[in-house]
């Protein structure tokens, strides 16, 4: 039995999506910059996409800008405001759970004479108001905070952010790397006081290689990419219409029945986190309330180390991750994990399930049993 549980990594490919990608590929594959019919046709699968996204997210089509991913997606909306508005100041913030594709640019910046700021999480991975308070400065032009923690499942309070940088300055922008909430919470950018938001495609059925940004009109942003002016100049290159027409129908879809997928992945996630802490040595780091997405589980398995378990279970069929696939193939001591406060021997003994609106209770049972036949077993692989 193949049991996928690595949702968060990647997700399969709808039907609808691979159809839609083949037809653009091998019957209307024309270039979109082109003025003849071929490229006339092209360019209608990347207005469709954008007018379905807008639509799903209740913005103007004019502020969706496609990318590569979501790596692609933060590089450019952290990167290209903090080099447009650094005449007024030169402080980031950021917290101090960040996604390497947020936290790595970051780094970046610093090396160009930015400062930033880490705000720090309580036990549950939510950020601290106070501390994002005390840290705003007159030279502030940027904060930066992920809608839902890839590793521990945590949902930051976006609104409640936003209202304490607009309150203090306005002009501050504020950017979310929504790429583990997107498709699985209701997001609308301009009720929360988003200036700035990050997608990608992978995680919610589409095709890797795809993303987009949503960009408020009128911000002050740079672009990072220069070529031939493609989408009013702030991301050149030649429009990637799979990928494009692809990340479209998977918006579609998805938003088509979010929140019953929604209900049933917290359904099948709370019924998990029960069924997996009644075994002895077993913790979750995720919650079951409001606080967290409906997708993610962190599991703590003391005594047992996360690579031994990861291919323990992969032996049985059962894949999940030993942390943030995106950062790297040799995992390290999660600074996520570290923020929380999670005991140093649990650091590395630490698993992601993450679950899709496919998942079922079957595969769960499947999962679980697993985990119960194989931990006593496995703890003789504990660290010294």
């Amino acid at each position: 039995m193949k049991v996928y549980l690595d949702n968060s990594a990647t997700t399969k490919v709808l039907d609808s999506v691979r159809d839609i990608m083949v037809k653009t590929m091998q019957e209307d594959y024309g270039n979109p910059s082109s003025m003849h019919l071929v490229g006339m046709y092209a360019e209608n699968y990347v207005k469709e996409a954008k007018n379905i996204i807008a639509s799903a997210l209740k913005v103007d089509t004019k502020e969706i800008y496609f990318t590569s991913g979501g790596t692609e997606s933060n590089n450019m909306t952290i990167i290209g405001s903090a080099m447009a508005n650094k005449r007024a100041g030169m402080h980031i913030i950021t917290s101090a759970i960040e996604h390497p594709s947020v936290s790595n640019t970051m780094k970046y910046l610093e090396e160009q004479g930015f400062e930033v700021t880490r705000i720090g999480v309580d036990s549950e991975g939510i950020i601290n108001l106070d501390e994002l308070q005390n840290a705003l400065r007159e030279d502030t032009i940027l904060v930066s905070v992920m809608y839902v923690n890839n590793e521990i499942g945590s949902v930051q309070p976006i609104s409640e952010i936003s209202k304490i940088i607009k309150n203090y300055n306005h002009s501050i922008l504020f950017h979310v790397d929504a790429i583990q909430a997107f498709g699985k919470l209701e997001i609308y950018p301009r009720r929360l006081g988003v200036d700035m938001m990050s997608v990608s495609g992978h995680k919610i059925h589409g095709p890797k290689g795809s993303g987009f940004v949503y960009i408020k009109d009128k911000t002050k942003i740079k672009p990072i990419i220069h070529g031939g002016g493609q989408q009013n100049a702030m991301r050149s290159g030649t429009e990637n219409v799979p990928g494009i027409a692809g990340i479209g129908q998977a918006v579609a879809d998805v938003y088509s029945n979010l929140r019953e997928n929604s209900d049933k992945m917290m359904k099948m996630k709370n019924y998990f986190i029960d069924e997996i802490t009644k075994l002895e040595g077993v913790s979750v780091n995720s919650g079951k309330d409001e606080k967290f997405a409906p997708h993610i589980i962190s599991v703590s398995v003391d005594g047992v180390r996360s690579e031994v378990l990861l291919h323990a279970l992969e032996e049985k069929g059962i894949y999940i991750s030993a942390g943030s696939a995106c950062s790297s193939n040799k995992p390290a001591v999660s600074e996520t994990l570290k923020a929380i406060g999670l005991p140093k021997n649990l650091l590395d003994s630490t698993v992601r399930f993450s679950l899709s609106s496919f998942t079922t209770k079957e595969e769960l049972d499947y999962a679980i049993e697993a985990m119960k036949e194989m931990l006593a077993k496995l703890r003789i692989y504990i660290r010294k």
